[in-house]
């Protein structure tokens, strides 16, 4: 997105603990194979650094016999991957800039 709260949004920055982050991602894919069998290939890549606003921060790409597994398999991956993958995410603006967490991050919120 290019604006939030009416400010325009220049470009996104993310940061991770690197190390860590690959073993979340890791664990996804395996939880993933676990769940779809059928899966054959499993990949995922998260952006650190610059990221311009028109460009994807995220790439998953699964493949499976079947249509179905791969898209169910895609969206569990991207909604665990903002869950429990520490990678942060600024926002620049004009003339400031803001950190944001993502809503489904449960270290983030406590009550979750």
């Amino acid at each position: 997105k290019n604006n939030f709260e009416g400010k325009k949004v220049l470009c996104l920055e993310y940061e991770a603990y690197t190390s860590m982050a690959e073993t979340e991602i890791k664990k996804i894919c395996r939880d993933i194979r676990q769940k779809w069998p059928s899966v054959q290939h499993i990949a995922v890549h998260h952006r650190l650094g610059l990221v311009p606003v028109t460009e994807a921060s995220v790439i998953i790409a699964v493949s499976s016999p079947h249509r179905a597994e791969s898209l169910e398999a895609v969206r569990y991956c991207i909604n665990t991957l903002k869950a429990s993958v520490p990678i942060w995410k600024k926002e620049i603006y004009e003339d400031e800039y803001s950190w944001k967490e993502n809503k489904e991050c449960f270290w983030a919120n406590p009550e979750k």
